[in-house]
Formats: structure tokens, sequence, C-alpha cells
């Protein structure tokens, strides 16, 4: 079997550049090394986008979009199955790239390729969908409205699952007729970046359908604010996501924002403890807590607190930080020294404001452990922002009320989880708890393809991904009357 990248790429420069591909070879803006966050090894060399770069690629895709739109709909279908299926062919070669280049750990990078797989393969259902509606109207006339594709769309793409958030707005884009140029975070750029160049190109995408321009805040500005530029789908940092909001409303275009969350995990007093705390564990301590899904506070009934916490700090300290690529660990590293920093920096600033460390709280080198804090209080940094980090901060409350008033307390509104031996008493507290998404019994780290995925209040701006939710970001309506003659009495 070939390689997707033309060759091993874990040594020296990414081949391609320009347009066709625009995550390698020498840049505009000059290049970035991609760095292996385990080892501080250079991985490849990307090219970096300057504004020219955004502003040629715009008018590149602008005149591949019509001729795309205009493909029967079996047709972009069968481009995306294809996608599809040469991420399951280089499944193994994709998912070296997400452990090295973004500190996964295997199983973490296997979860990300069977939902990025499924990602493709709902996108490839949308063309052959129903798009348009017959609208009632009157005799000798007929009125319908239709979707039709936006033209150019902007995705600007995180680090933290890099192949699944750009494919998540990628694919239903492209299914749906428009063009796309992609910005993928440069510390991912070949994962996030070049594979969905590859994938695509392989597939048989036409030139010039979807670009892969990584680039830093000043190629992100330029795809915000080009007028040619139709709609932004932006995952990321809510103080960035603003800014993008901002610069896209200047220009009238949309938007779509799925930033961060400080989701709460509620566990009350009638909760299975070991599940609860198998199912708290797993959701701050996934993928280092680099993820916007994370429970970033564990909200515990007096009663089992103490119980709870001490199942909780026992899964913690049984779980190995190192080297993924090399190592058979738990926990990879953080993505760079400066989220490593800001993660130690909040634990220990609490830890100061007379929170108390079970467990962790000691960097290592690239490597933050598993750590929980107890008697936090909402004036806490761990408590009041997002930590980004593997940190599972718990508060004591008296009863379910005083449950949602903390989990409340908080700007931003992604998702929470609740933990208890009644489904009725779950789903009662869901009724209460003004997020996007709730899981009774679960953790607060869930994803399908199928769902409307997104939050409310800091945490997006109410748009969703997923299936046919993908229809209202990524097409406008069109009314459309015909008349087979002269209109009577002068009446449209």
């Amino acid at each position: 079997m070939t390689s997707l990248l033309d060759g091993d790429l874990l040594t020296g420069a990414v081949s391609g550049g320009g347009t066709r591909a625009g995550a390698g070879g020498t840049g505009t803006a000059g290049t970035v090394d991609v760095v292996e966050p385990a080892t501080g090894k250079t991985l490849a060399v990307v090219g970096l986008a300057d504004a020219a770069d955004v502003g040629r690629a715009v008018s590149v895709a602008a005149r591949a979009q019509p001729d795309w739109g205009a493909v029967p709909a079996a047709g972009r279908a069968a481009v995306l199955r294809r996608a599809a299926a040469l991420l399951e062919e280089h499944r193994a070669e994709v998912a070296r790239w997400l452990v090295r280049e973004g500190g996964a750990v295997r199983a973490k990078a296997e979860f990300e390729i069977a939902d990025a797989v499924e990602e493709l393969l709902q996108a490839s259902a949308l063309p052959t969908q129903p798009h348009g509606q017959v609208l009632p109207s009157e005799p000798g006339r007929s009125s319908t409205a239709r979707r039709v594709p936006l033209g150019v769309v902007g995705v600007i793409s995180p680090w933290n699952v890099p192949l699944l958030l750009a494919l998540r707005s990628v694919a239903p884009a492209l299914a749906l007729g428009n063009a796309v140029l992609l910005k993928p975070d440069v510390r991912t750029a070949v994962s996030g970046g070049l594979v969905v160049a590859r994938l695509f190109e392989e597939a048989g995408l036409p030139a010039g359908v979807l670009q892969v321009l990584a680039g830093d805040a000043v190629a992100g500005r330029a795809l915000t604010g080009h007028p040619a530029v139709a709609m932004v789908s932006f995952t990321g940092s809510t103080a960035v996501g603003r800014e993008v909001g901002a610069a896209a409303g200047r220009t009238l275009k949309r938007v779509s924002l799925e930033l961060g969350g400080n989701n709460a995990l509620i566990v009350l007093d009638d909760a299975d403890l070991e599940s609860a705390a198998a199912a708290g564990a797993f959701s701050s301590f996934f993928h280092q807590g680099q993820i916007c899904m994370a429970a970033g506070r564990h909200i515990v009934h007096a009663s089992v607190a103490e119980a709870y916490v001490r199942l909780l700090t026992e899964r913690a300290v049984r779980l190995t930080a190192g080297d993924p690529w090399t190592d058979a660990v738990d926990l990879g590293p953080m993505i760079d020294a400066g989220q490593l920093a800001r993660t130690h920096r909040m634990v220990a600033d609490s830890v100061a404001a007379g929170a108390v460390l079970r467990c962790g709280g000691v960097p290592d080198g690239p490597f933050y452990p598993a750590t929980v804090v107890t008697g936090v209080t909402r004036a806490m940094p761990v408590f009041a922002e997002e930590v980004f980090g593997p940190v599972a901060p718990v508060v004591v409350v008296a009863d379910d009320d005083e449950a949602v008033a903390v989990a409340g307390d908080t700007e931003y509104g992604l998702v929470a989880a609740v933990r208890t031996g009644s489904v009725e008493r779950g789903l009662r507290l869901a009724d209460r708890l003004r997020t996007g998404m709730v899981h009774v019994n679960d953790g607060t780290v869930n994803h399908q393809a199928v769902v409307p995925f997104g939050g409310f209040g800091a945490s997006g701006n109410g748009a969703r991904h997923g299936a046919q939710y993908s229809w209202d970001s990524y097409t406008q309506w069109q009314w459309i009357t015909a008349r087979s003659g002269a209109p009577v009495g002068g009446r449209s």
C-alpha cells in the first residue's frame, strides 16, 4: 500500500505547497517547524500562508465552486465516500501523525479516525437528500424554495482533535456544493491539514475546490475578513471566537462558532460511585483534558463527596503519563510549554487560595499528571476558568438545587453530565441545565456525527454540527417562481 503522504515524512519538509495542499513547502510568510510535543523533535516543516496567499486561494476557490456545485448529487457523494475509504485504508499512517504530532495516546487516535470516517460517510448522504420544497401558489405559477451552496466557506480548525474537527466542517460544506479554504492550526498542520488535502485529492475532488493553508492569526484574519468568503466555521477558544464573530459581522458573512466549555459533571447522592468515578476520570483526563467537552467541575453531593473523591483519586494515580509513540501510556504530553504552564499556574494559584491537592499537580517535562483538587470554591481559577488540562476540581454541594446553581455559575454552556440512580431525577435536572448537551448516567465526553453538536452562551453562537443540521450551516434558501404567461392584472 502506498503512503498517503508520499513517503515517510516524520523528518524533513512536507512535500507540496502553494494552493494544492498549502500545508507544505515554503509559504509566502516563511515556514514553521511541526514539533513532536513529547520529545521536541521536528517532524516536518510547513509553509505559512499570509494574507496575499489567502486572497489568491479565495480567488481560485470562487472560480472552482460553480462547477463543483453543479456536479450531480451522486457525483459529490461518491467523492466523500472515496475519501472515507481512503482514510480507512491509511488509518495506521494517519494515527501515527495524530500520536506524534498531536500528543494523542493510541486509543484517542483510533477514536478520532473512526469518528472522522463517520463524518465523511454522513456528509456523503447529504447531497442525495431532498433539498427543496414546493410552496403553495396560484394557478399558472409554480413556487419552490431550494437550498443552494453559500459559495466559498472558510474553516479554521484547532490542534486538539485536528482531523475530526476539520472534517466535521469540511466534509458537509463540500458535500453541499461549496468550495472550502481550511486553515489548520500550525501545531497540527499535517494531521489537521495535509492529510485532509491528500484524502480529497486522491478521492478525485477537482482542483481548487479544497485548499489547505496553514497559518497564524494573520491568515485567520484575512480569511475571516475577506468579502468573497461567504461563511466561516471556527472551532477554538472563546476569546478568539469573539474576534472571529466580530470580524465576520463587518462583512455580514455567516459564522459558526464552536467554542470552549467549563463543563459540570454532577454526582447525586444516589449515584453508583464506582461508575461515576470512572466516568469522571475519563471526562477530565481524556487527551490530557485538552478538549472542549472535558469535565472542568465535579459537583458532588456532600453525603457522598469523600467516597467519590477517594475513588476518583485512586483512578487518577493509576494513570501513567509519557510518550505515547514509544510507550503504552494513559496520558500523552501537553501540546506545548505554554499550555502546560497555564494549567500548572491555575492549579498552583487555586492551592494557594486554599484548595487541597489530592494527587498530581507536579509537571514532569512536557507531561502533566492526572490531578484531583478538592476544597474548590467559585473564586478559584480551576472553577472559574476553562483549564484545558488533566485536572478534576471537586466542588461539594448540599442538594440538587445547589448543584444546578453551581453548574450554572459560568458563561459557558456546552455540555453537562448527571450521575444518579434515578433516570427520572437526572432528567429533571437536565431540564434545569442551560447547556447544549446533557448526558444522564454518562460522562461529559460524547460525540456522534448524527447529533446537533454545539452549545449555548460563550460555548458558541447556536450553530450546530452534524448530519442533517449541516444544511442550516452550509446552504441558504432561494425562492423561485415561474409563470407560464404574463401576470394577470400586473400581479406578480
